[in-house]
């Protein structure tokens, strides 16, 4: 049992008690974790980057209140550091609301506490679909993978691939993944030739890139976590010749993942991805969270699916704060979120009432040359899109 008495005390509001004119007077103090170093170290900057920009367009006060972000470390997927710092986080250093988690190990882990000391937990990436299911006051702004895959497997089918190979990341996302492309891809005539799960941690993809090619399949459809595995992955395609036979990439987008999209090279070029979130995408809400991103973090870094659900999960706890005039009231807060519109950058979202979880237009995408620099570019949409499992 996690419970502390300091959680207990802080579930039953006695540690920090703060009412009228004091609570417009104290901040909201939002509790970030997330992977800042380590081979996810992009995760967690890409998540606080767009947290930055939003604050950046519309300041750090919501409904009388200025909002403190208090960032924490999991230096990867490390569960147990992960819960380490969510306790910290609220014992010490008096946390409102969780927020961040890239990774669904780290997610899952934290969930207890959020649960046990009643602190809504923002999440802002981790993609596994039980997640919301561990606390009831959690709250996804992000997406789930059987959410993106769905509707590749629904455009695959309708779009002449018969037979695939299905190879993903071993951990929750891609069992979700692996899980979600297969139903729905046999279910509309498709024929699954093989399927492999990579480690999570330092993966070899030679031998796994090596039984898709002779598995013989039209397409390989992928799930990797983004960043240098996805850069790997494509270096074992070429290498092992599946362009040269004819084999396509279909992946949900964390494979052409918009912060390393450059990286990865022409190799990228026609791979089609299912997606919520392009830096390509053509909207006036868009525009002005890169305008944002670039003049809140600079150039170094283009902002990505992660940036994009960093902002968004910032504007959720905005408006949340807004309605409650302010009171981080768990119960009040999660009130607020539940059936919550947003105008995102992606386009409109919404947090599903019953299951916490975000409901979305799902973009169908291929990585083509626009200007010069690879971008995703959309060109066609399945739009509400709710997690099929829920």
């Amino acid at each position: 049992m996690i419970a502390t008495n300091a959680l207990r005390c802080l579930a039953a509001g006695v540690l920090l008690t703060i009412g009228g004119a004091a609570a417009a007077q104290t901040p909201v103090k939002i509790g970030l974790i997330g992977e800042f170093t380590g081979p996810f170290a992009d995760y967690g900057t890409q998540i606080y980057n767009g947290m930055k920009a939003y604050l950046k367009i519309h300041g750090d006060t919501f409904g009388g209140r200025k909002v403190e972000i208090i960032v924490k470390d999991t230096t990867g997927a490390v569960p147990d550091r992960a819960k380490r710092l969510a306790v910290d986080a609220v014992t010490q250093d008096g946390v409102d609301i969780l927020a961040g988690f890239g990774l669904t190990p780290n997610a899952l882990a934290t969930a207890p506490v959020s649960a046990e000391a009643k602190k809504p937990m923002v999440i802002m990436n981790a993609a596994t679909s039980v997640i919301t299911t561990r606390s009831p006051y959690i709250v996804r702004v992000s997406h789930t993978l059987p959410q993106d895959t769905q509707p590749m497997a629904q455009w695959a089918a309708k779009n002449g691939i018969k037979r695939v190979f299905v190879l993903v990341s071993d951990f929750g996302p891609g069992v979700d993944a692996e899980g979600t492309f297969v139903k729905t891809f046999t279910a509309a005539g498709g024929e699954i030739v093989g399927t492999a799960r990579v480690p999570l941690q330092n993966p070899e993809f030679a031998p796994f890139v090596q039984r898709a090619r002779d598995a013989n399949p039209q397409a390989i459809f992928v799930f990797l976590p983004p960043g240098g595995q996805t850069i790997s992955f494509i270096r074992s395609y070429e290498e092992r010749g599946l362009a040269n036979a004819g084999i396509k990439i279909i992946a949900t987008g964390d494979l052409t993942d918009d912060g390393v999209l450059e990286a990865m090279g022409d190799g990228t070029l026609g791979i089609v991805t299912s997606f919520h979130y392009s830096y390509a995408h053509e909207s006036p809400e868009n525009k002005a969270f890169l305008k944002a991103y670039v003049e809140a973090n600079g150039t170094k870094m283009r902002p990505n699916f992660m940036a994009c659900a960093g902002f968004d999960g910032m504007a959720a706890i905005a408006e949340a704060l807004k309605k409650t005039n302010g009171s981080t009231d768990p119960d009040a807060l999660m009130a607020a979120f539940k059936g919550m519109k947003i105008t995102s950058p992606r386009g409109p979202i919404m947090i599903d009432p019953d299951t916490r979880d975000v409901v979305q237009t799902v973009y169908i995408r291929r990585v083509e040359k626009v200007g010069g620099a690879l971008v995703n570019v959309e060109f066609d949409k399945f739009a509400d899109v709710k997690d099929p499992g829920k």
